[in-house]
């Protein structure tokens, strides 16, 4: 018969659960089912034309970064132009990169080119527009405040990549080479691998590696200046940013109350026999 561990004796009854972070980056999948099995061997070649308009647009985000960290400076604001256009470069990354690689392979729909938010699309990415911005953390935060994030993302996900290749060795044995950007690519060979054989996605791992993701993307927003709030150090898995709550309790119906008989005497006007009516004079 198995027995309790040593610290069974001690422990609560119930766990509380550990809140999800407040942050002004929202980051949101939805795993479209059924994925086709064979179709992701493919997609990172069907969206080559998005990573070459991504490296010009990337290009383009780190030159308005640069603007972005002196109008903070000099003015405690970031340009609210500037801001829309580096949100809308991280939105089409996320959908390109949910689509195709490490965001997690979670759907068929081809990505549309554009900066906009669409709101039909699964994967889908935004970030509040701060009013006011600190004129110091601006110089520490991109780099300084944010190494811890550095050193553990870059520990997770590595480059967040993945890849394989035919190569022969000096026997001329032909071998395949696995290129892995880190657990998070790792994590979508595995998903790849699953839809292959058995054609299902485990939603398990599914709510993982948008977890791993929406870290990331936490600590892309700070350190392109774009927030002051500090990601923190917390994995909130699942596709939806702010999961939805227990189902309200079911409405019960007031209970019915039947209406009185008419030939039914109210009791204060009832009379014992062997008593007379206080109410009626005395002779």
């Amino acid at each position: 018969m198995a027995t309790a561990g040593p610290g069974a004796a001690t422990a609560p009854a119930s766990w509380p659960s550990h809140p999800r972070a407040v942050s002004p980056v929202a980051l949101d999948a939805r795993l479209d089912e059924p994925l086709s099995r064979w179709l992701w061997l493919v997609k990172w070649f069907l969206a080559i034309p998005h990573f070459i308009v991504l490296g010009f647009l990337w290009l383009a985000f780190s030159v308005v970064s640069v603007i972005a960290f002196f109008a903070i400076l000099f003015t405690g604001r970031y340009p609210r132009g500037l801001f829309e256009f580096n949100v809308g470069v991280l939105r089409w990354s996320w959908r390109v990169s949910y689509y195709a690689s490490s965001g997690g392979l979670g759907t068929d729909r081809y990505p549309p080119f554009s900066l906009e938010l669409e709101p039909d699309y699964p994967a889908r990415l935004d970030i509040a527009y701060p009013e006011r911005l600190s004129r110091g953390l601006v110089l520490v935060k991109w780099w300084l405040l944010a190494i811890p994030h550095y050193l553990i993302v870059g520990l997770l996900v590595g480059g967040g990549t993945w890849a394989w290749s035919w190569a022969r060795d000096v026997n001329g044995n032909v071998r395949l080479d696995i290129l892995s950007g880190g657990l998070l690519g790792l994590l979508v060979l595995v998903a790849g691998l699953s839809l292959l054989f058995a054609g299902h996605y485990p939603r398990a791992l599914f709510d993982l590696v948008i977890g791993l993701n929406r870290w990331v993307y936490r600590v892309i927003a700070y350190a392109a200046l774009m927030t002051d709030v500090y990601p923190p150090f917390q994995l909130d898995e699942g596709g939806a940013e702010v999961p939805p709550g227990p189902p309200p309790p079911p409405t019960l119906p007031p209970p019915t109350v039947p209406p009185p008989a008419d030939d039914v005497v109210p009791t204060d006007d009832v009379v014992p026999a062997d008593q007379s009516d206080p109410r009626q004079p005395t002779a």
